[in-house]
């Protein structure tokens, strides 16, 4: 399908040494997704990118940004792509509908499904559409189909699909993506969770949806009927803020001056390696503490007042007057220790309450089963969902849940914790 002899040696090595390496960290482990990586020509859908930006394993390449230089449309990361077609299990002759546009993602499923498939993929944007198709076009890939349409509707007329990927932030499970898939279908799809994205596979079960796999991600969030953006709350100037997924306190003026307090530690003796990965801990307190937010220090203003564990986005909490975040301190070059910082007139009982949780997710979840992740219709009544943390949304009710070690789960008592639907 493509015209390899247009194409220059230095891309052909290029795209050679990345799938190469994308095999060789276990992000692609199947012989139809190597196959479409070692194919498409990543380069000509990044134009005005270097060889070396266009087949880097880990570059986002912009394509569009808003008028306050927000990227609203990108060619994805490699191996963010990588790893949602190895989640979606792709293969020859399936109908495939992609939610969010750039052409080069929709070119590797094209070649997955094979001329006995079909793919389709929408945007909201006539500039991404548009360039899709060039691209698409331009490397050999003109039977995909490209539809101008808002992601939240689907694209009916060529459904049903056998899979559904969605390569845009979505905060909700809307009713056209169910009625558009097929019988015995998924849908892979970047969701956000009180501010957490986590890229699900989600198969029908019984009337509702369960998540096959889980995996860290990052999108350019969903536009259209579909947006959903965070709510901020300063607590000083524009250099702190408090983002909330799924709406800010009632009433934040207790809040104010709380970061004039003195600063409260509670530290854990739980340790984490330099190079160990602990994203199940963000996910843990999302689901156990129930003023859950995201703490952001804007890197321009930042005066050090705060430590957060990560500055962009560190999971915190609120309590009435009081707000406390993840903490890390240095051990030595190879180990640091988790704990919280708090502040406010109780923030050391709101840094303790924090600490207090990371132990449990040390002693319960580190080394345990990942969450379930169950996605139920919009107003389902509590008593026909799971125990876990329910959080609703306007068509569907999210439902996370932990399994505790050495208990049967049919035995386990795990809280149930609904959220206030926005």
């Amino acid at each position: 399908m493509i015209d390899t002899t247009a194409e220059s040696a230095h891309a052909d090595e290029l795209r050679a040494r990345l799938a190469d390496a994308l095999v060789a960290d276990n992000t692609i482990v199947s012989t139809e997704v190597e196959a479409a990586f070692r194919t498409v020509p990543r380069h000509l859908f990044a134009p005005g990118s270097t060889l070396e930006q266009a087949y880097d394993i880990d570059g986002v390449v912009a394509k569009k940004r808003n008028e306050h230089g927000v990227t609203v449309s990108s060619v994805s990361a490699p191996r963010i792509q990588a790893l949602m077609l190895e989640q979606a299990q792709l293969r020859p002759g399936m109908r495939v509908l992609e939610i969010g546009s750039g052409g080069y993602n929709a070119a590797l499923m094209a070649q997955i499904v094979g001329p006995a498939g079909a793919v389709t993929t929408i945007d909201i944007d006539p500039d991404v559409t548009a360039r899709a198709s060039r691209c698409l076009a331009l490397a050999g890939y003109s039977q995909v189909n490209v539809e101008l349409t808002d992601g939240e509707d689907g694209h009916a007329p060529d459904g049903p699909y056998d899979r559904i990927l969605v390569t845009v932030g979505a905060w909700d499970i809307p009713p056209a993506w169910l009625d558009q898939l097929a019988e015995g279908g998924t849908i892979t799809v970047p969701l956000r969770m009180r501010g957490l994205t986590r890229s699900v596979t989600l198969a029908r079960d019984s009337g509702h949806l369960v998540a096959q796999s889980a995996r860290v991600c990052g999108f350019v969030a969903m536009r259209g009927a579909g947006e959903h953006p965070e709510r901020l709350l300063l607590l000083r100037g524009d250099e702190i803020g408090l983002r909330f997924d799924d709406g800010p306190p009632a009433d934040p003026e207790p809040l104010n001056g709380a970061l004039d307090t003195a600063r409260a530690q509670a530290w854990t003796g739980v340790t984490v390696g330099r190079m160990e990965p602990f994203d199940s801990l963000y996910l843990w307190l999302a689901t156990a503490l129930d003023g859950f937010c995201l703490l952001s220090v804007d890197p321009a203003l930042d005066t050090g007042l705060v430590e957060p564990q990560y500055r962009r986005a560190c999971p915190a909490a609120v309590e009435g007057g009081n707000v406390a975040y993840l903490a890390l301190r240095h051990q030595d070059e190879n180990a640091s220790e988790f704990g919280a910082h708090g502040y406010g007139p109780d923030g050391a009982g709101l840094a303790e309450a924090i600490a207090e949780q990371i132990r449990v997710w040390d002693r319960d979840h580190r080394d345990g089963l990942e969450p379930r992740l169950a996605v139920y219709p919009a107003g389902t009544p509590d008593d026909q969902m799971p125990a876990g943390r329910v959080i609703d949304k306007r068509h569907s009710r999210v439902c996370i849940s932990w399994a505790t070690p050495d208990i049967p789960a049919a035995d386990q008592a795990v809280p149930h914790h609904p959220e206030a639907k926005e």
